[in-house]
């Protein structure tokens, strides 16, 4: 919303990316329309963000500011919460573009629920969404990059007025170099 009024320069990147040929495969996984190891759809929605790394650090590069809907913490936080290895998971992604700020947006289980169209991909079951909710306690444990939790069980206006001010400092660009996550 923000984004739109403000006229920042920006480019939505929304994980999984499933217009791509990796993609159509996740998106086929998600629907429950095929199956797949744990290793291998980890593998493959880490291959999917690699897809898109150099066009991330193009526009980065050129000012322009990528808004990601879901990035290689999200792997890691589903597919831990799966029992595969942490550091297993972290693995892949390894030297990716990290973030300026994550922006978690924080709700339990039960209030998603409550909410339209949920359920309907594979992974909106709530014992799994209680499990990956402990997997982002973990990686923001780490203190990997600036991390922002949001209470997403407010008010819509109360939510967005968080994010904007987390986000805000940061729209002007960053004076550093882009950073590669783990390395």
């Amino acid at each position: 919303m923000h984004v739109e009024f403000t006229r920042i320069p920006h480019r939505d990147a929304l994980p999984p990316y499933r217009t791509t040929s990796i993609g159509k495969m996740i998106d086929s996984y998600l629907q429950s329309k095929s199956e797949l190891d744990d290793h291998a759809i980890h593998l493959l929605f880490s291959a999917n963000r690699w897809e898109l790394a150099s066009t991330i650090e193009d526009l980065l590069e050129s000012g322009t500011t990528v808004l990601c809907d879901q990035y290689a913490f999200s792997g890691i936080a589903f597919s831990a919460s799966k029992d595969l290895p942490y550091e297993w998971c972290r693995s892949p992604d390894v030297g990716l573009p990290a973030p300026d700020l994550v922006v978690y947006l924080d709700i339990t289980p039960e209030k998603v629920r409550q909410r339209g169209e949920y359920g309907n991909e594979r992974y909106e079951k709530e014992e799994m969404q209680r499990r990956v909710r402990e997997q982002y306690k973990r990686i923001e444990s780490e203190n990997v990059v600036q991390w922002a939790t949001i209470d997403a069980g407010r008010e819509r206006e109360q939510v967005a007025a968080d994010i904007w001010t987390r986000v805000e400092p940061l729209v002007d660009g960053t004076d550093h170099a882009i950073a590669k996550l783990w390395v």
